[in-house]
């Protein structure tokens, strides 16, 4: 049970939550660090983090979290949501939550979401939920390379444990992410460079090839690292016997 507090000046709405806060206004701001920023056509949801169009949207949430959550993974689950509910974004983002990520994520949705229905929002709209396809590690296929050249990039990786994907030394990296059409960064060049900050000394920035083995969380995390994402790396990724890393792993329904 969250109590609110509200502020209401020039336009905007803020109501406070935990050590964060909830702002809702009708100017249409620029995205910015720590935040999540939510853009709407009328009751549309239309970007997260990506003000392509400002006279697209009508108004604006932006979504101060607790300090304890990371704001680029709360856009990835409203991201993730959006896809379920097949909504159609200007913003762009392949990457993808691990279960153990998206768990705190969705407890925390789930005190933001009944204030933004209470504020008449509905992020997911009314369309109908997609099936994302699941994996599942096994321990047979720990010692399986994987392969990818994608977009100039190239790698072996090893799923070597359920949130473990080991990208071996020697790995050639993407130099340069692409830009959006207005020449600024997407959401996933963003988050790719922050995985690639926290792991500057494995690899090298003249070359940008790895010079030693990198342990991530996810295929996903993987792609962002090597070449900014772009595409649905379970795909990217083939075995010995060319089957992708999805076809290997994937939960038949």
């Amino acid at each position: 049970m969250i109590t609110m507090n509200t502020d209401y000046t020039d336009a905007m709405l803020t109501v406070p939550l935990g050590d964060g806060q909830v702002v809702l206004t009708n100017k249409v701001t620029d995205p910015s660090d720590n935040t999540v920023t939510l853009y709407f056509k009328n009751d549309q949801l239309i970007s997260i983090d990506q003000a392509h169009h400002k006279a697209t949207a009508t108004r604006t949430i932006i979504i101060t979290p607790p300090r304890n959550l990371e704001s680029k993974k709360i856009a990835l689950y409203v991201n993730e949501l959006a896809t379920a509910a097949k909504i159609k974004l200007e913003s762009s983002m392949t990457a993808r939550l691990t279960d153990d990520q998206r768990k705190p994520i969705k407890e925390y949705w789930a005190e933001v979401e009944p204030l933004l229905l209470l504020l008449g929002i509905k992020v997911t709209g009314n369309k109908k939920k997609s099936f994302k396809a699941q994996h599942r590690f096994k321990a047979t296929i720990a010692k399986v390379p994987f392969y990818t050249d994608f977009s100039r990039a190239k790698a072996t990786i090893y799923w070597q444990k359920r949130n473990e994907m080991r990208i071996e030394s020697g790995a050639k990296m993407l130099a340069e992410a692409p830009l959006n059409s207005d020449g600024t960064l997407g959401f996933d060049a963003r988050f790719a460079k922050q995985i690639r900050e926290e792991h500057a000394d494995a690899f090298d920035p003249k070359t940008f090839i790895t010079t030693k083995d990198i342990v991530l969380k996810s295929v996903n995390e993987v792609g962002l690292f090597l070449y900014f994402g772009g595409t649905n790396s379970w795909l990217a990724f083939k075995g010995p016997d060319g089957r992708t890393i999805h076809d290997w792993t994937v939960l038949k329904s």
